[in-house]
């Protein structure tokens, strides 16, 4: 019985593995565009990580959060991905992508 636990939870973890290498985790905060905020489930792109968001982007890209570096990151994800599902917004998920740091909005 332990031997098949034990193939149970390998095929498991290499399943995670695949799925976490292949979609991304996608958090838009509250902001004028979207006053309530999103996390979408978006195809895995170069330049994004498995939870990640446009403000964490920015800081990676230029070290630091602008309106236009959010905007251009926002056009730029959702034009270039596929959206795999909407989900609500997760300040918990915000704050992984950004390492804790917050913006203002």
């Amino acid at each position: 019985m332990t031997k098949t636990w034990l193939v149970i939870l390998a095929i498991s973890a290499a399943a995670a593995a695949v799925v976490c290498s292949q979609i991304t985790l996608f958090v838009v905060p509250p902001i004028g565009a979207a006053p309530e905020g999103r996390t979408v489930v978006i195809g895995r792109l170069n330049s994004t990580r498995f939870v990640d968001s446009a403000d964490a982007m920015c800081e990676r890209i230029q070290g630091g959060v602008t309106l236009l570096c959010r905007a251009m990151v926002l056009g730029t994800v959702f034009e270039k991905s596929t959206i795999l599902m909407r989900l609500p917004y997760s300040q918990w998920l915000y704050e992984i992508s950004t390492d804790g740091k917050t913006y203002e909005r």
